[in-house]
């Protein structure tokens, strides 16, 4: 009960500071935390420590805690990226996201096609194929879980850490497209094929074809959620 119930607190605080219900600068008492949500002073405490380790609060001597702007949030934690996906207004978070992988990820096939293990260029492939077998069926809950998985691959397989702890980052954003209705019922032939060309062309060692095989399959997904973002003004951090 007591780990519901931080949970419970965590993310109600998470997402009414994301939204704005909770402006930047405000102050909040953990007495008011606790009238709030009904809980206890240690239930607040662990859900402001985490709050605080994530950059969106900080905590004042003797005041409480004071909500801090955006340019202060640890931007590429999951918990930061799955409540800005949450959010009704979502598609200014959807449109950086996209951006970032357009511009790690087809760089990370084409290391991988330089730098994949045979073992890993072949679990490259197994995935593609049951990706393409799992798509036509329509099971999108488990062709999520390869897809985390498929793209989770290439950037560990590039060779480059920094490329391969943006895994999570990746997770989040397609855990959120699918079970927020943004992804097709059934996947794109297409977009199944490249997965499989991605893939052939890590294993067979030919980096140009999996950068562009790669670079193919953002394309794409900006064609497809584009329009949620249309519109909407670019975020500048001071």
């Amino acid at each position: 009960m007591p780990g519901s119930l931080h949970a419970r607190v965590l993310n109600d605080l998470g997402l009414s500071i994301v939204s704005g219900e909770i402006s930047p600068e405000s102050t909040i008492l953990a007495e008011q935390l606790e009238e709030r949500y009904s809980v206890s002073r240690s239930v607040v405490r662990e859900a402001v420590r985490v709050l605080q380790s994530l950059g969106m609060v900080a905590s004042v001597k003797r005041v409480g805690m004071r909500v801090l702007p955006m340019s202060e949030w640890s931007l590429y934690d999951p918990l930061v990226i799955r409540w800005r996906l949450e959010q009704a207004e979502n598609g200014r978070q959807l449109r950086s996201l996209t951006e970032l992988r357009s511009a790690i990820e087809p760089q990370a096939a084409k290391l991988a096609a330089l730098h994949a293990s045979d073992e890993a260029a072949g679990e490259l492939l197994a995935l593609a194929a049951r990706m393409r077998a799992v798509g036509r069926s329509g099971d999108l809950e488990l062709f999520l879980e390869l897809d985390i998985r498929f793209h989770s691959l290439v950037l560990a397989a590039s060779g480059n850490e920094m490329f391969a702890r943006l895994d999570r980052v990746i997770a989040e954003v397609l855990t959120g497209r699918t079970h927020r209705g943004l992804m097709p019922s059934t996947p794109h032939e297409e977009a199944l094929q490249l997965h499989v060309d991605v893939a052939d062309a890590i294993q067979g060692k030919r980096p140009a074809d999996a950068f562009a095989s790669m670079e193919r399959i953002m394309s794409r997904t900006i064609e497809e959620v584009e329009p949620i973002w249309a519109g909407e003004p670019r975020i500048f951090l001071d």
